[in-house]
């Protein structure tokens, strides 16, 4: 059974006056518990020993656990970092053409005035020029995919 097979089941069974539901095959083993606020899914594989137990309620000590460790060491990076931002709607291109190098890369020094990027905005080209001077230390957007106004683009060491 697929995530979203499964998720349509638990969609039909909370849209019903059914309580709990269980089905049990060779392959797994569904338990499907309706309580007053959100179904509790537990799904176990007997077919497959590496797939692991699958629940759609989240558990309290599941998302703070790693939440923390995460995004612990990122605060702390990016409180003395600069942000260049998106000034505009668009599609984000590191090249100025497809057979080019990227106009900065991770490690390099820029300059303020320099170009970093190019902003696709209504079959618009626009050459993105830094504000700050410093080193790339991260490129926080992917070549080719879309950019909202004022999402953080690049960090950009200061002292670098």
């Amino acid at each position: 059974m697929k995530a979203k097979e499964i998720q349509e089941l638990i969609d039909f069974i909370s849209n019903s006056g059914l309580a709990e539901v269980k089905i049990e095959t060779d392959e797994f083993k569904l338990s499907i518990k309706k309580h007053a606020e959100a179904p509790a899914v537990r799904v176990e594989s007997l077919a497959t020993p590496v797939a692991a137990p699958v629940s759609a309620n989240p558990a309290p000590e599941v998302p703070s656990t790693p939440a923390p460790a995460a995004t612990a060491p990122v605060k702390e990076d990016v409180s003395k970092y600069v942000e260049i931002k998106s000034p505009m709607i668009g599609t984000f291109y590191r090249t100025p053409n497809p057979d080019s190098d990227p106009f900065v890369g991770v490690g390099d020094t820029i300059s303020a005035g320099q170009p970093v990027c190019i902003i696709e905005a209504m079959k618009l080209f626009n050459e993105i020029e830094s504000e700050v001077s410093g080193k790339i230390v991260k490129v926080l957007v992917d070549n080719a995919t879309p950019v909202e106004y004022d999402q953080p683009l690049f960090l950009v060491d200061p002292a670098g």
